[in-house]
């Protein structure tokens, strides 16, 4: 099974502000551990929504917004794929994540 872990941003991750090098190590062994377990197939951060567009579908028309985007609520900084016998793998997996504060990641199911 193929699961999207989509880990959240917010004014930190947006201004490009960089972590702590403290959090980077951590985040580091977590991805060792992920790929040695060959649990993750792939795995990026995502630049800001300034660096970013949309295109909006409107009938034949084409309309291209670049970013940042004001009207979106919730933020993404970056993202897992990972492969995992099942969802409660996935699960245990990341209730090892290094993150603190309250933050929420989803997981959301790719493939059965």
């Amino acid at each position: 099974m193929r699961f999207m872990v989509l880990v959240p941003g917010g004014p930190e991750s947006e201004g490009g502000e960089p972590r702590p090098p403290e959090e980077l190590e951590a985040m580091a062994k977590y991805n060792e551990d992920l790929l040695k377990a060959g649990v993750m197939l792939a795995g990026d951060g995502l630049l800001p929504r300034s660096a970013g567009a949309r295109v909006r579908f409107e009938g034949g028309k084409r309309t291209v917004l670049d970013g940042p985007f004001t009207e979106a609520k919730e933020l993404i900084a970056g993202y897992w794929i990972w492969e995992c016998a099942s969802r409660e793998e996935a699960i245990e997996w990341l209730k090892r994540a290094p993150f603190d504060g309250g933050v929420e990641i989803e997981l959301r199911l790719l493939d059965a």
